[in-house]
């Protein structure tokens, strides 16, 4: 649940309701009300949260998370070499 993440995430981060507001320009009872799953943020606050908290969207949403990595700095060969071997791996399973 969104409520769960923002409050695990600000407390991992050791920054009161206020701090968070503040962060976001917004009212502690905002952070508060989302927290207590009265409310949920607006896209424009998700997306700002995850920019603040270094998370996906789809992370604070509780959608299942995939695994990437930026390869777009390889060669073709290099990024063909790293799709055979996450092949590889996946045929192990």
């Amino acid at each position: 649940m969104i409520a769960d993440k923002i409050k695990e995430l600000r407390q991992a981060n050791n920054w009161t309701q206020a701090d968070l507001a503040r962060k976001l320009n917004i009212t502690r009872s905002s952070v508060n009300a989302w927290e207590m799953g009265i409310s949920v943020p607006s896209t424009t606050y998700l997306i700002e949260l995850s920019s603040l908290f270094q998370v996906s969207t789809d992370y604070l949403l509780g959608l299942p998370c995939n695994n990437t990595i930026d390869i777009s700095s390889l060669s073709e060969r290099e990024s063909i070499l790293v799709y055979e071997l996450i092949e590889y791996f996946k045929s192990l399973k």
